[in-house]
C-alpha cells in the first residue's frame, strides 16, 4: 500500500514541480473527472489521484501530492476518458531512440528538480552581433554519421567533442534546429476518398526529421542525449560551450495553435533553467514586440523574420547593444542571382553589402537548411527529392541555382574547377557583407544532399554531415577558416560602422565608394557583372589610414580593375582571393594599379600608408 497526502495546489505553474515535502501538479482539463498518473518505474503499478472539482481555478486542476519518493515515478495526466501527456513536461521518456518506436508506446514524464544542478558559475559570452559567426547545424545530423568520430553520435555529448573543430574553425555561437522533445512520426489522418485531411500529399507514419511540429517545449530531446539523463546532458552541454567562449541558438517552432502566454513562458523556462543564449523564433503568432520588451530578455539574442522597431522603440532611442536580429531569406535570393551572373543585379549587391538596420541586426546566409548545401547549389538546375516519397513535388521549385553547365557529379576538371570558384565566391559575399554571416554546417566540407532540397524525412546519410576528408573538402575547410580569420581581424572594424561615403576622417578618402572598370566610376548598367567596393579607415592616433578594395568579377570573362591612385609609398596588395589576379600595367597616371581578375571570381586588395604621405597624392 502507497501512503501519500493530497493538499490544495495551485494554477500556476502548469506540469509538476516540486515544493516542500512533494509536488505540486497543475493542468488544463475539459472535465471534472481528471486527475493525476503516477507509474512506478521499476513494477509498473499505477497510481491515479483525482485533482478534485474543488481544486479548479478557470479551467486549470490542481493538487499537491506529498510524502511520496518520486523519483520512483513518472506520470502523466487523465481528462475524462483521455490519458495525456504532460505538455509542460520538463523531461519525457518512452521516446529515447530516434525514429524507432514500439508498437502502443506511450509517453510519460519524469519530475525535474531544476534547482540541483551545479552550473559551476557558468558566464555567458555575450558576443555581440557585429562579432559573431553563426553556424547553424542539425543536432542528430551533425555527428551521426560514422565519419564523425564521437562517441555518442547523434547527441548534444556529440556536439560536444565537437568544440575545438568549430572553434578551430572560427565560429562563435552554434544555432540548432528544433532539440526539444517531439515525436519523430505524424500519423497522417486519411478521409474517405484517401485524401489526408492534414497535408496536400498523404504520406503515412511519414518521419519528421527536422522537428518543426508541435513538440513538448520544456522538455530536451531525449534522442539527442548519450546518456539516460538528458535534463542533466543539456545542461552539461550548454555549460562546456560556455566555457569555451561559444554561444548556443535554439530554434523555437510555434505554430497558430500555441498561445502566445505559454511561448513566453517556454523561452523564459529554457533561459532560466538552461542558460540558452539566444532563440530563433519560426511561427506565425509569435509575440515579439512583448519578449523583446521584456527586461528579462535585454540580454537574450531575438531572431525573427523581421524586426518590427517601431513597435519596440521609441523614435529617439538607439540601443546600446543589440540583441534583435533580422532572420530572412532577402539576401540569400537576391545573393544568389548575383553569384551565377544574372542581368542587373548589381544594384542589389550594393544594398546588401551595406544594408544594417539602426536598431537591431541582420544575419546573412547563402544557404540553409531548406535548400540546398553550397556544394549542391553549383551542382544542381533543378531539385531531386525523389526520395522523399512525393513525387518531388515538394520542396522549393525556385533556387536560383546554377549546375555550371553538367547536373549533378561531374569528374571534369573544368567543371571541378569553375564549381570550386563559385562556392569560395558565395562564401566571400556572406562575408565581406555588413551583416552577421552565418555557415550552413557541412558547407565548409563540400557536404552533399545529392540535390535534395528538402530533406525534412532523411534520417540518414542524406542529411548527415560526412566528415570524410577528401582534396577538395581539405582546401574548401582551410579557405574557410581563412576567410573567418580575415572577417574578424580585417573586415570588422570597416564593416560595422555607418557609412556617409564622405571624407569624415579627413584622410583623402571617403569611408565608403564604389567602382567599376575605371576608378570613382561605378557603372550600374544592367549588363554589368562587376563591381569594386573600397572602404577607408583610420587608426585609433589618426595616423595610419588603411584602405580595402573589394573587386567583385561575376561576369563569365576576366575583368580589369583599375583601383584608386594611392600615395607614392603605397600599393595596393591582393590579400584575399577565389581565383587568379594579375597586375597589368598602367596608362593613366590617375589611376592605381590594374589588376585583371579571373572570371567569376572575387578578390580583396589591401593598402595602408600615413596619413602624412597623402600630400604626396
Amino acid at each position: 500500500m502507497v501512503s501519500y497526502k493530497t493538499e490544495k495546489g495551485k494554477p500556476h505553474p502548469c506540469g509538476a514541480t516540486v515544493v516542500k515535502d512533494g509536488v505540486m501538479f497543475a493542468a488544463e482539463c475539459k472535465n471534472e473527472d481528471c486527475g493525476v498518473i503516477l507509474k512506478d518505474i521499476k513494477t509498473s503499478q499505477i497510481i491515479r489521484i483525482p485533482f478534485g472539482k474543488e481544486n479548479k481555478v478557470g479551467n486549470i486542476y490542481s493538487i499537491t501530492v506529498k510524502y511520496l519518493d518520486f523519483d520512483k515515478y513518472v506520470y502523466k495526466f487523465y481528462d475524462g476518458l483521455k490519458e495525456i501527456t504532460d505538455p509542460y513536461s520538463r523531461w519525457v521518456t518512452g521516446n529515447e531512440k530516434f525514429g524507432i518506436k514500439k508498437e502502443n508506446y506511450e509517453l510519460y514524464s519524469h519530475i525535474v528538480h531544476d534547482e540541483k544542478y551545479d552550473w559551476e558559475n557558468d558566464i555567458k559570452p555575450n558576443t555581440s552581433f557585429e562579432e559573431s559567426i553563426l553556424y547553424l547545424l542539425h543536432v542528430r545530423g551533425f555527428s551521426a554519421h560514422q565519419s564523425s568520430k564521437v562517441t555518442g553520435k547523434g547527441t548534444v555529448t556529440g556536439l560536444v567533442q565537437k568544440i575545438p573543430y568549430l572553434k578551430e574553425l572560427g565560429i562563435t555561437a552554434i544555432e540548432i534546429m528544433p532539440a526539444y522533445e517531439f515525436e519523430e512520426y505524424d500519423k497522417a489522418e486519411f478521409t474517405e476518398n484517401g485524401i489526408s485531411s492534414n497535408a496536400d500529399i498523404a504520406v503515412k507514419d511519414k518521419l519528421n526529421y527536422w522537428g518543426f511540429k508541435t513538440g513538448f517545449y520544456f522538455a530536451p530531446k531525449a534522442s539527442y542525449c548519450m546518456s539516460k539523463d538528458p535534463v542533466r546532458e543539456y545542461k552539461d552541454f550548454v555549460r562546456e560551450f560556455h566555457k569555451n567562449g561559444l554561444e548556443i541558438i535554439m530554434q523555437f517552432y510555434f505554430p497558430n495553435t500555441v498561445g502566445q502566454y505559454r511561448i513566453m513562458e517556454v523561452l523564459r523556462y529554457w533561459l532560466m533553467n538552461y542558460h540558452i543564449d539566444g532563440f530563433h523564433l519560426k511561427g506565425n503568432n509569435i509575440p515579439l514586440t512583448m519578449i523583446a520588451k521584456d527586461p528579462l530578455f535585454s540580454e537574450t539574442k531575438l531572431f525573427y523574420d523581421y524586426i518590427p522597431e517601431n513597435e519596440i522603440y521609441e523614435a529617439s532611442y538607439i540601443p546600446a547593444s543589440r540583441n534583435l536580429c533580422a532572420y530572412s531569406d532577402s539576401f540569400m535570393y537576391q545573393m544568389r542571382k548575383v553569384l551565377k551572373g544574372d542581368e542587373d543585379t548589381l544594384k542589389d549587391l550594393v544594398y546588401f553589402t551595406r544594408f544594417y538596420p539602426q536598431k537591431s541586426a541582420c544575419v546573412n546566409f547563402i544557404t540553409n537548411y531548406y535548400g540546398f548545401t553550397l556544394n549542391d547549389l553549383v551542382s544542381y538546375d533543378r531539385k531531386h527529392n525523389d526520395e522523399n516519397g512525393e513525387k518531388n513535388a515538394d520542396g522549393c521549385d525556385y533556387n536560383f541555382s546554377w549546375n555550371c553547365g553538367i547536373e549533378g557529379r561531374s569528374q571534369k576538371s573544368s567543371i571541378v574547377k569553375l564549381r570550386k570558384r563559385m562556392m569560395k565566391n558565395a562564401l566571400f559575399l556572406v562575408f565581406s557583407s555588413k551583416g552577421t554571416p552565418l555557415i550552413y554546417a557541412g558547407d565548409e566540407l563540400c557536404n552533399t544532399q545529392n540535390g535534395n532540397n528538402n530533406p525534412y524525412c532523411q534520417d540518414n546519410s542524406t542529411s548527415y554531415i560526412n566528415w570524410n576528408m577528401n582534396a577538395q573538402s581539405s582546401e574548401m575547410l582551410e579557405y574557410v577558416k581563412e576567410l573567418i580569420k580575415l572577417r574578424k581581424n580585417d573586415l570588422l572594424p570597416v564593416l560595422n560602422r555607418e557609412f556617409s561615403m564622405l571624407d569624415r576622417a579627413h584622410i583623402g578618402f571617403p569611408d565608403l565608394s564604389y567602382h567599376s572598370d575605371e576608378a570613382w566610376k561605378a557603372d550600374l548598367a544592367n549588363y554589368n557583372r562587376h563591381l569594386g567596393i573600397m572602404y577607408s579607415d583610420c587608426d585609433k592616433d589618426g595616423k595610419t589610414v588603411t584602405l580595402y578594395y573589394a573587386a567583385y568579377n561575376f561576369y563569365w570573362k576576366e575583368i580589369s580593375f583599375n583601383l584608386p591612385y594611392l600615395p607614392s609609398k603605397a600599393k595596393w596588395t591582393p590579400i584575399f582571393s577565389t581565383g587568379e589576379t594579375k597586375e597589368k600595367e598602367k596608362d593613366d597616371k590617375k589611376q592605381g594599379m590594374i589588376f585583371e581578375l579571373e572570371s567569376r571570381s572575387c578578390s580583396l586588395f589591401k593598402a595602408s600608408f600615413l596619413k602624412s604621405d597623402i600630400t604626396e597624392k
